[in-house]
């Protein structure tokens, strides 16, 4: 749900479901949570053994509070078996304008789970899947924790795909909030798809979000991607805008262990 609540949210309060239910777009070879670029998620998790990293060196957000730098972001998958993945989040928020000190936020531990294997996991029907997770304090504020609960619907045609998410969280300030999302994009199999997103979230008894993103996701690989997206939003009746541009990128950790075997094998005892 909002910022401070789940995926690259940049507004107050909340993600996703990554959120939810989403990146950041960025997601990728097989795209988890906070699906890059976007504030929802696809119903599909990392391979076993894999880690996916979803990063955004740098974004620009202006709201009421003024213009921020939000460097960087990220999101962590990392596949626990067939369906099932961790996810470890965070960014870091430095005011520009008032300047202002950097801060982390939007930090959150959760799992996501593929119920139903559909269209994503390249067998038939839509993909269903959920998350949930634990909401981390702010490192800055007052902020507690919190909980968020997700689920996401995504089916695939050879025209593009569609993913739905739909989350209730209990944020860090202990409102309840509920986030509303879908996700559209252009053919699999273009190596640059237009992308776009539109989400409604509603921070109960606080404020209201009407959301919506305009991108593209740049297939360089299989395990590499490329992401840009413009976003507008009102929030509490207030303008907010927003660039967001990065990358996601995927290995298995078997390939580290590798390297470091190979870095440190001219110095073991023989």
């Amino acid at each position: 749900m909002s910022k401070q609540g789940r995926g690259f949210r940049s507004f107050p309060a909340r993600p996703a479901l990554g959120a939810i239910v989403a990146s950041g777009l960025v997601a990728l070879p097989a795209p988890a949570s906070a699906y890059r670029p976007f504030d929802g998620t696809d119903a599909a998790v990392a391979k076993k053994g894999e880690m996916e990293i979803e990063l955004q060196p740098a974004g620009r957000l202006r709201d009421e509070g003024g213009t921020s730098v939000i460097a960087p972001a990220w999101v962590i998958n990392y596949g626990l078996s067939e369906d099932w993945e961790a996810v470890f989040e965070g960014q870091g928020r430095t005011s520009l304008s008032p300047p202002g000190p950097t801060t982390l936020t939007a930090a959150g531990a959760f799992l996501k789970h593929v119920i139903v294997p559909g269209s994503l996991q390249d067998k038939t029907g839509p993909s269903v899947a959920t998350e949930f997770g634990v909401l981390l304090p702010d490192s800055t504020g007052n902020s507690g924790a919190g909980f968020s609960l997700a689920g996401i619907v995504s089916q695939r045609w050879d025209w593009g795909t569609i993913h739905l998410n739909a989350e209730t969280a209990l944020t860090r300030d202990h409102h309840g909030d509920v986030f509303l999302g879908a996700i559209v994009e252009g053919p699999a199999t273009w190596t640059v798809r237009p992308v776009a997103e539109i989400f409604y979230e509603n921070e109960l008894g606080r404020q209201e979000t009407f959301s919506g993103l305009v991108g593209l996701i740049y297939r360089v690989s299989d395990d590499l991607n490329f992401d840009v997206a413009v976003r507008h939003a009102l929030t509490g009746g207030h303008p907010v805008n927003e660039i967001r541009a990065g990358l996601t990128f995927g290995f298995p950790l078997s390939a580290l262990g590798s390297h470091a075997a190979h870095q440190a094998g001219p110095n073991l005892p023989r």
